[in-house]
C-alpha cells in the first residue's frame, strides 16, 4: 500500500540526516513505526534480534562508567 504524507521539508531533511547516521532511510523508519503501532509482533522480534546483534559493539575509547563522576555537580 502506498501512503502520501505531508511534512515540513526541513523536518524531513533533519530526520533523513539522523537516520542516515544509523543506516536507515526515512521510508524504512516510517514503515517500522507503522508496524510497531499496528502491533506487528514479528517486528518486535526483529528489533530484539538487532539489539542483541549490536550489543557490545560500541567503543568507549577506554572510558569506564563512574557513577560519582557522572553525578558530580559543577
Amino acid at each position: 500500500m502506498n501512503i502520501t504524507l505531508s511534512i515540513d521539508k526541513q523536518v524531513a531533511e533533519r530526520a533523513r540526516e539522523k537516520l542516515r547516521a544509523v543506516g536507515k532511510s526515512l521510508n524504512q523508519e516510517i514503515r517500522e513505526h507503522l508496524r510497531h503501532v499496528g502491533g506487528d509482533d514479528e517486528d518486535l522480534e526483529r528489533e530484539l534480534e538487532e539489539f542483541e546483534r549490536l550489543s557490545g559493539l560500541g567503543n568507549s575509547n577506554g572510558w569506564k562508567f563512574n557513577r560519582d563522576e557522572i553525578n558530580e555537580r559543577r
